[in-house]
């Protein structure tokens, strides 16, 4: 690694704008050494440190196939179409390769099928799909990412991708010529195997293991690998517990309904009896769902028994509705190979609706979260530590586990006791960043507490100095859309900037906008607390609304706040504390993307100056300079 990462090593040659990084040296040499020992490494490293290169280089060099797994789809096609090719130019062709989910695909079948069957709707439909057509005839992987002109809310692709619900497998005509087949095949002859969380976890969870439950592939798509490195590895824990829970949700319903149609329409053994039983399937799941309430958001349900006392009738009737589809479906001789997925499917949903319903495993949250026309009862796991313990690092040689945020107050307690990583070393490596030059943490200390019915006016009001001083070119960060919208319905008319609200329009096209138009504000929540990159002055403050505690009446939260008060624990200090403090290290990251970036990060939440807990939150933060004072956010921005 020394050889590599050195003052006079290869990189130094080969990079352009190469500047030593002994923090990326260290994390390297840590990286070589884990995979060597079959040690777990948990190693934060700063913005800037150079961290992709730090795993990488030592994953191609282990002599394993190490698999990466990344928090967004974008930081994977960064990792491939970029970090790869970078290195390919100097050591030659390396077997390495990219995987996603199989709705990113096309399904080829789909495609030629839609040619010959009214399954479009709308002008605009059929426009996307022409778009889709021409595409498939050249490309190679039949990654959906390749088609820049196909609007993000296409409803065609729907309609033709890959999920495996309609799947034949090899008993399809196309299986050859497949991409999902394709995309295996590759993987199978790569050392690096490029994927997302979600995909991660979702094979995880169906195989039992990274060798499969019992040594073999177990249904899932990534193949046996001896390594996993996780990028923004502070994700963990929240999308393992998606995918070792359960969901079932009135869209599973409708698209089992329409699917079941489609295949009878094209298979041409679709009657009167089975339009019947599917408009049945269709009545009695607006029934049983529609028991559940029609309010917007998250709930907890603890009352199985009670609902099943007053309900069971309902519940008992969409179960045999199921079984009724499955059972007709398995009668037909017409078209096994696309019939048998269906009944899979059928007995899946009805599976996975009598654990919700019967099973009252209290490992587990039962909850309810209504979004749009859909109702999803959830079950989450309370803690995914045990699990993550037994299912992956257990059962793996190494797991590097990297991130700007995983340490609180420069130690990863919180991180290993959360994700069930008992023996792991850890290192952290500081940003090359001089933060107390390029940055000033500022907390006004007038303002009302945030939760005081007063605050969002005097918060308002100081957004709007803020944005002044900074001349706009600034993020304004909230922990909840009922305050953004609020706040930015209040600031919006007072400002002479450009303003742009989350949920106006799709993320990227959002930023895209904030990058091409001059001193432009955002308001953005979680999904603009990580994972963006506005490196230069056009963005030269953060404003966060409030220290990011979890909501405590989430059941997810409360249901883990319980379990750990349950067992003698401080829920507040051991648990959402930490998560808090990680979260705001998050929003903050935003800021300082490079070495010449400087800017102003603002708190309005003055609990971190005033409570004996706030020191956690500072001590987690990189060195900033510090003020409470208007008058230093001024002068700062006379020379940014």
């Amino acid at each position: 690694m020394r050889q590599f990462f050195g003052r006079k090593g290869l990189l130094s040659e080969w990079h352009a704008n190469y500047e030593y990084r002994a923090g990326q040296l260290a994390m390297a040499e840590a990286a070589e050494s884990a995979l060597a020992e079959k040690k777990h490494l948990i190693v934060e490293a700063g913005t800037g440190t150079g961290k992709t290169l730090a795993y990488l280089v030592p994953a191609i060099l282990s002599g394993k196939r190490v698999v990466i797994s990344t928090g967004t789809k974008n930081l994977q096609e960064q990792l491939f179409f970029k970090d790869i090719p970078f290195l390919e130019r100097h050591l030659g062709p390396l077997r390495a390769c990219y995987m996603k989910g199989r709705s990113n695909y096309a399904c080829r079948q789909k495609i030629y099928d839609a040619e010959k069957e009214p399954i479009l709707d709308g002008l605009e439909e059929v426009a996307d799909f022409r778009i889709i057509r021409e595409w498939e005839k050249n490309t190679e992987t039949g990654d959906r990412s390749e088609i820049k002109s196909l609007p993000e809310s296409s409803t065609a692709w729907a309609k033709i991708d890959a999920r495996s619900e309609l799947c034949s497998g090899q008993k399809c005509p196309q299986f050859e010529r497949c991409f999902i087949t394709a995309m295996h095949q590759r993987a199978q002859a790569s050392d690096i195997i490029i994927v997302n969380h979600h995909l991660f976890f979702a094979d995880l969870a169906v195989k039992g293991g990274p060798m499969g439950a019992r040594g073999g592939e177990a249904g899932g798509i990534i193949p046996d690998y001896g390594a996993v490195i996780f990028d923004e590895a502070h994700d963990i824990e929240d999308v393992a517990g998606q995918y070792f829970g359960t969901t079932v949700s009135t869209y599973q319903f409708e698209e089992l309904t329409r699917d079941v149609a489609g295949v009878a329409r094209r298979k041409n053994f679709g009657s009167q009896e089975l339009d019947r039983i599917l408009t049945t399937l269709g009545e009695r799941a607006a029934q049983f769902f529609g028991l559940f309430g029609a309010s917007e958001g998250r709930s907890g349900f603890r009352s199985h028994e009670a609902f099943l006392m007053e309900h069971e009738e309902a519940y008992r009737d969409i179960l045999a509705a199921l079984e009724i589809v499955a059972l007709q479906l398995e009668l037909l001789r017409a078209a096994p190979e696309e019939a048998t997925p269906l009944v899979n499917r059928a007995r899946e949903i009805s599976r996975r609706l009598q654990f919700w319903m019967e099973s009252g495993e209290k490992a587990y949250v039962y909850w309810i979260e209504r979004r749009g026309r859909g109702t999803f009862l959830q079950a989450t796991p309370i803690d995914v530590s045990q699990l993550l313990d037994e299912k992956l690092f257990d059962a793996i040689d190494t797991a590097v586990l990297t991130s700007a945020t995983l340490a609180v107050a420069g130690e990863f307690e919180f991180t290993k006791q959360r994700l069930g990583l008992r023996n792991a070393r850890t290192l952290v490596v500081e940003s090359h960043f001089d933060y107390r030059q390029q940055a000033l943490l500022y907390v006004p200390q007038e303002l009302p507490d945030p939760r005081s019915p007063a605050f969002t006016s005097a918060a308002a009001r100081e957004v709007i100095e803020i944005l002044t001083h900074s001349r706009g070119r600034a993020f304004v960060l909230f922990t909840s859309y009922q305050q953004m919208r609020l706040i930015y319905d209040k600031v919006s008319l007072e400002v002479p900037f450009q303003t742009l609200m989350q949920g106006s329009g799709p993320r990227n096209a959002l930023l895209e906008e904030f990058r091409a138009t001059r001193n432009a504000v955002l308001f953005g929540t979680s999904s603009f607390w990580q994972g963006v990159d506005v490196p230069g002055e056009q963005l030269s403050c953060v404003i966060i609304d409030k220290l990011p505690f979890a909501v405590p009446s989430d059941p997810v939260v409360e249901a883990r706040i319980a379990a750990i008060r349950n067992e003698g624990g401080d829920p507040f200090s051991g648990y959402q504390v930490p998560q808090a403090a990680i979260a705001l290290k998050q929003g903050f990251g935003r800021l300082i993307r490079s070495r010449t970036d400087r800017g102003v990060l603002a708190l309005l939440d003055n609990r971190i100056t005033k409570t004996r807990y706030g020191q956690i939150f500072f001590d987690s933060l990189p060195d900033y300079a510090f003020t409470t004072k208007r008058d230093d956010v001024e002068r700062f921005f006379e020379h940014v």
